[in-house]
């Protein structure tokens, strides 16, 4: 697929929310598969069979370009787990997550250094991976509190997205292990739910 013609300059181009959703896409995999610091211009237009004027001429820089894509594609994940408990619903928050986990720390530790100097980007990625997930334990933890199933003064509430995401990303740095299905079953049986008071 190839871009409409040029527009004239200082003007943008517009694109089709498809042709929109392979450039995004295209971003996204480069960081992943280079990191940011290697990603350019020339290699976007050439996984995208793009013009490089083009891609300057949409979105100005790298930065907003990845920012951009970062954001448009954050916007198509939101999912409502709800199996009709608390731990049922942490443990498919913590299946989702695993399932997702190599694409996901690719693109983590491909924007890992950039995002600390780009506050831009750093908001997107928050956007995207940080956010909802945020959001989603928020809904599981009220929704639970509504049912009468946790006490809504329970302190270790606070500290929930601490406790599964903590667990989800450091088994890596302290054993050199992912961050399985059984490790979590047994973190959420021993860990998480008694401070929740939920079994």
């Amino acid at each position: 697929m190839t871009d409409q013609p040029a527009a004239a300059p200082g003007r943008r181009t517009r694109l089709t929310p498809e042709r929109e959703l392979e450039l995004f896409t295209a971003v996204v995999d480069l960081v992943r598969e280079h990191g940011y610091e290697a990603l350019t211009m020339d290699a976007v237009a050439a996984r995208t069979k793009s013009s490089k004027a083009t891609l300057y001429r949409q979105w100005e820089s790298k930065p907003k370009l990845v920012a951009t894509a970062l954001r448009h594609l954050g916007k198509s994940h939101p999912e409502d787990i709800d199996t009709g408990s608390l731990a049922g619903d942490l443990r498919q928050m913590v299946s989702d997550f695993i399932s997702h986990a190599s694409e996901d720390t690719a693109l983590l530790n491909g924007l890992a250094h950039a995002v600390s100097k780009d506050p831009e980007l750093w908001q997107a990625l928050y956007e995207l991976h940080i956010r909802p997930g945020l959001d989603a334990l928020d809904t599981v933890v009220r929704r639970a509190a509504e049912r009468g199933e946790l006490d809504p003064d329970n302190p270790a509430i606070e500290f929930v997205p601490h406790l599964v995401i903590g667990a989800l990303s450091t088994r890596r740095l302290i054993e050199n292990r992912d961050s399985d299905a059984d490790y979590m079953e047994r973190y959420l049986r021993a860990v998480v739910f008694p401070a929740l008071g939920i079994s």
